[in-house]
């Protein structure tokens, strides 16, 4: 099967054991240009030096310096993800429970191959992949993750269309877990610059000086703990795109410098006097209320402005008629690949219709996610169905709630703040029980950003 320009498509091959990479090489090199790394610093250097994408890369999780553990393999994907977007990544590993798969396909993987495996399996899986990655762009298949055919989502699709090739920066506002970033990354799929990276910087997620050296590098004694010169996300994104998630919570010192990297470009690098030019698009995602920051002083009205000469507004799911069965069924196809899959019954597809979903499409793919889990090729009732769903359960505890926020405003020393940051830090550390650890899923069932998580982790962590 050859690219449209005639070439065979690139194969990134990314795998420690000699004999089985030698042996894939030999097999596949008929069908793809094979390049090949065996670990972590090895496959940065080739993803960085590759001028084209990959059309698809085949990773095993179990990389040196420690084969029994996924974190290598892992780093690698999500490198992958971030500087060649539209490069498909399947998995080849003996690291298969479920755990594994489920955190290889949250950081970018689109397949997961269980070690051994038939080389004829494997042609075969990769071949799905090109079709799916170099398919003729008709219908949805170029707005790839947004799913449903609602009045809504198609005024998202044919926005994103119009806009995506153009150089302004756009703002995508919606709800939390509406599927903002993957608006942001069909905007760069569907845009001239899909071959460049997409990276994500979580503005939430950092502080200050560190906020500014994540966004515009610094170089080496800049600041304490500077031992070495490191290149900001602008400088890593080239001419790619870059979106600024949660951008309403940007410090407001920082938000002048932005400023003005979209008014001319420039920025600096701590520590350093001589200016730099940014080249990427920039996308901004938030979830807050821009004008109500405006009102307060805590947004720069002008930056507004700047970052909204496009905007995109992602709908909530509970505005979204007749989208959440289609929905239902992605992501029970998706989830079928590792797990039985249950079904509705009648009664318990129409809560399923009836329901808002106020966590939106996240909540409802974690909702399939935990009822394959518990419930494998089950018929699923609806008393079985209000379990799962935290809107009904919130319902069920307001009363209980309110009593005992009353008690405590009669306390003495009653202090706001105080309270936020207790119920903050003791939800943290529940979800974080209740995923083993897990923070990505902790992250899930918190309904935020795994980045921001790993910030206010940190901000207790330093409090104590």
């Amino acid at each position: 099967m050859s690219l449209k320009r005639g070439k065979k498509p690139t194969l990134l091959l990314v795998d420690d054991d000699t004999i089985i990479a030698d042996s894939l090489e030999y097999v596949l090199s008929d069908d793809y240009h094979v390049e090949r790394a065996s670990d972590r610093p090895s496959s940065f250097e080739l993803i960085g030096k590759m001028k084209e994408s990959p059309t698809l890369a085949l990773v095993d999780l179990g990389l040196p310096p420690d084969t029994h553990r996924p974190d290598e393999g892992l780093a690698v994907i999500r490198k992958i993800a971030q500087m060649h977007p539209t490069t498909r990544v399947l998995v080849l590993s003996g690291q298969d429970n479920k755990k594994h798969i489920f955190r290889a396909k949250e950081d970018g993987a689109v397949d997961f191959i269980s070690k051994p495996c038939d080389i004829a399996e494997i042609k075969v899986r990769l071949k799905k992949q090109i079709i799916a990655g170099g398919g003729v762009e008709t219908g949805h298949d170029d707005i790839e993750g947004i799913i449903g055919s609602s009045q809504e989502i198609e005024l998202l699709r044919m926005q994103i269309r119009q806009i995506a090739d153009s150089p302004y920066p756009v703002l995508i506002e919606g709800a939390s877990g509406s599927g903002k970033e993957v608006t942001a990354r069909s905007l760069h799929r569907c845009s001239s610059r899909k071959q460049q990276p997409f990276l994500t910087l979580n503005c939430a997620a950092f502080n200050g000086e560190l906020l500014e050296s994540q966004l515009f590098g610094h170089v080496r004694g800049a600041f304490t703990g500077a031992t070495e010169t490191k290149k900001g996300f602008f400088e890593e994104a080239g001419n790619g795109t870059l979106l600024l998630d949660e951008v309403a919570d940007l410090p407001h010192d920082l938000q002048a410098k932005l400023l003005r990297v979209l008014e001319d470009g420039e920025y600096y690098r701590l520590g350093e006097t001589q200016p730099r030019h940014a080249s990427a698009r920039v996308l901004a995602a938030t979830n807050k209320d821009i004008f109500a920051a405006i009102s307060n002083n805590q947004f720069r009205e002008d930056l507004y402005h700047r970052l909204s000469v496009l905007t995109v507004r992602v709908p909530s799911l509970h505005q979204r008629n007749g989208d959440k069965v289609e929905l239902l069924n992605y992501f029970m196809e998706q989830v079928a690949e590792q797990l039985t899959m249950f079904r509705l019954d009648e009664q318990a597809l129409k809560l399923w219709n009836d329901y808002d979903f106020p966590g939106n499409v996240r909540e409802l793919r974690n909702i399939i996610i935990r009822l394959s889990a518990k419930y494998p090729g089950q018929t699923i009732k609806p008393e079985v169905l209000r379990l799962e769903m935290s809107g009904l359960q919130r319902n069920k505890v307001k009363v209980s709630s309110e009593n005992w926020l009353k008690n405590a405003l009669h306390g003495s020393g009653f202090q706001l703040d105080q309270l936020l940051r207790t119920v903050e830090k003791e939800a943290i550390d529940l979800a974080l029980r209740e995923q083993d650890g897990n923070v990505s899923r902790a992250a899930e069932m918190l309904g935020i950003n795994r980045t921001t998580l790993y910030g206010r982790m940190d901000r207790f962590e330093d409090k104590e």
